[in-house]
């Protein structure tokens, strides 16, 4: 049986994803906030639905956290096998409306939050030259999207990371891999939080009413269930995690792709063309695609 940690697992693609790799077979870790109270009724119900799935109380913000649900999942395993990092927060409205602190929150959460987790569970992988890290970066991690600015840049950030932490890593045997959702209807959208520096957004005029337009169309889209279903993204978790180790591409583009499918595929060779002008192709080639 095949241990897996998923971040974020209280809502969306990381709930759904522990009931569905509980049915396939693997010891599922859970991890999110508040388990003895706001998501207390998720707790349970996880944890009902198999025997399969513990939930770990984990706040991938804060560095302790992350330590202390690490240290007693280890308690019970050697080795984390596959780790998905979901959990994620948006922030949606003028760019130049959000304070530094609201820029870090969602760093904090988004990129800063996977790096901690992966620190965590990275000894142990290298040590058996085996694992799988899954980021869930999105569509805006590679287009920036009006509006959306402070977030974009935590998902290009993501990117970024992913991509050289694949290149170090693939000779130790553990492969990183990015799954790029477009819009689907999660609690993401239910939880987007305005610009605080209210003066700036005042200070756009009549611009400033844009955003609320495009959320509310995008309310009227979730709505009327345009949006892919779900499943899909979890579907592309299970898929990377049964596939053969060192065969994994790089970048899974899951639903709506506003041209993402085919930026990948012109960039990837690009991107990995690097390792032949910096001379590491003999140690680090063919590890990407």
């Amino acid at each position: 049986m095949k241990n897996i940690v998923i971040t974020g697992s209280s809502s969306g693609f990381g709930e759904d994803a522990a009931k569905v790799f509980s049915d396939a077979g693997y010891r599922v870790w859970a991890t999110m906030r508040d388990t003895t109270e706001r998501n207390a009724a998720v707790k349970k119900a996880l944890e009902s639905y198999s025997s399969k799935i513990s939930v770990v109380e984990m706040d991938v913000k804060d560095d302790n956290s992350v330590k202390d649900a690490f240290c007693d999942i280890f308690k019970e395993i050697d080795e984390v096998d596959v780790l998905i990092n979901n959990a994620g927060i948006m922030y949606t409205g003028i760019t130049e409306g959000f304070s530094i602190a609201q820029a870090h929150e969602q760093m904090n959460t988004n990129y800063y939050g996977a790096i901690r987790t992966t620190q965590a569970v990275l000894p142990s992988m290298r040590r058996a030259r085996n694992g799988l890290i899954i980021n869930v970066s999105s569509i805006a991690g590679r287009i920036a999207v009006p509006y959306f600015g402070t977030y974009c840049a935590t998902k290009f950030a993501l990117e970024a990371y992913s991509q050289s932490l694949r290149y170090e890593l693939a000779p130790c045997g553990v492969d990183i891999a990015l799954v790029e959702p477009g819009p689907f209807s999660t609690g993401l959208f239910g939880a987007i939080k305005q610009p605080e520096r209210a003066e700036v957004v005042n200070s756009y005029g009549e611009l400033k009413n844009i955003p609320d337009a495009l959320f509310q169309g995008f309310g009227e889209m979730l709505s009327t269930g345009v949006f892919p279903d779900p499943k899909l993204v979890v579907d592309a978790y299970l898929s990377l995690a049964e596939a053969e180790p060192g065969s994994r591409p790089m970048r899974t583009q899951v639903g709506v792709s506003w041209g993402v499918d085919e930026l990948n595929q012109i960039s990837q060779p690009i991107q990995d063309s690097i390792l032949e002008g910096l001379q590491l192709e003999t140690h680090l080639g063919g590890v990407s695609k």
